[in-house]
């Protein structure tokens, strides 16, 4: 039996816990010291540059071929993805991306001109955001492919955005289309960098993330963190063409900016969005109440790992 799984079934599995029980699990017991602005549970972290007015901003995604794209997919949209998917967690903070370090786990019998194709769309996506690759690391295994990037870059200290800030009483909006995703657009997407920056210069965000793991998952996480509820219009949701509700509350891999604003500043935001950023679209989906007793309210559920 593998050392990993347990003869004992008393012991619960990842399976059975799922990523947000399990993440709880280890976070709660990891070191601190008093450069940690914020730590674990959100979408990247924060930690002081000496007396500065700006903030290091931390973090690492990975790719794995069988979870987030198959043998099939061209090597090169892997590389946008895996480089892509933190500038989406960058964009979610406000944060402008700097340098880059990718580490690739890959089977030996992968063609040197696979991981060349691969470099090319780590590349391509690392120069659009003005992201330096220095360094990384490379494995063997017997399993999956997979690529991990840890990206790092800055913050203004009075300017981040987390989940937590959420209010009673905002609005919450989404950027861009709902649902369909894996047509393709979970190889292609954009991050919002430039967007998430306009939105912390021109309203009052109180919590923002990006949209991974699908509305169903992502906004009850951004609820809880910030100790509200939530009502949805669902049928205002903005969709792709040809995917339901559904589809745009559970399929996940959006990668748009899911954010709350104070009601006040809901109406003009829309407009000078609209006069900004033109065909991108910009959709109130709906606003945060005050906690009920009986806890988070329940949609359907988006991506969960280990289920």
């Amino acid at each position: 039996m593998s050392p990993r799984k347990s003869a004992n079934r008393t012991e619960s599995s990842l399976g059975d816990l799922g990523e947000d029980r399990v993440l709880a699990q280890i976070t709660a017991r990891l070191p601190r010291n008093n450069s940690v602005i914020l730590g674990p549970g959100d979408d990247c972290a924060l930690v002081r540059l000496g007396a500065g007015q700006k903030l290091l901003v931390l973090k690492t995604d990975c790719v794995v071929e069988g979870v987030h794209f198959t043998g099939a997919a061209k090597p090169a949209a892997v590389g946008w993805k895996a480089m892509a998917r933190p500038l989406s967690d960058f964009a979610a903070m406000s944060a402008l991306p700097e340098t880059a370090l990718v580490t690739l786990i890959a089977p030996a019998e992968t063609t040197a001109a696979w991981v060349r194709q691969l470099y090319r769309g780590l590349n391509k996506a690392a120069a659009a955001f003005g992201v330096a690759i220095v360094g990384g690391e490379t494995s063997r295994t017997t399993g999956a492919l997979a690529i991990s990037v840890s990206m790092s870059g800055v913050v203004e200290a009075d300017r981040w955005v987390g989940r937590a800030g959420g209010k009673p009483g905002d609005e919450l909006f989404v950027t861009g289309r709902l649902g369909g995703s894996l047509g393709g657009r979970h190889l292609s997407f954009t991050p919002r960098v430039a967007e998430s920056r306009w939105l912390t210069e021109n309203a009052t965000v109180s919590a923002m993330m990006d949209l991974s793991d699908g509305l169903g998952t992502d906004l009850p996480r951004l609820a809880a963190a910030s100790r509200v509820d939530f009502e949805v219009d669902e049928a205002a949701l903005p969709r792709h063409h040809g995917c339901s509700i559904e589809q745009a509350i559970s399929d996940g891999e959006d990668y748009e900016l899911l954010f709350a604003v104070p009601a006040a500043e809901a109406a003009e935001l829309q407009r000078r969005w609209h006069r900004k950023f033109g065909k991108l679209a910009l959709t109130r989906i709906g606003r945060l109440t005050r906690k009920a007793k009986s806890g988070v309210r329940k949609i359907p559920c988006g991506y969960v790992h280990f289920r």
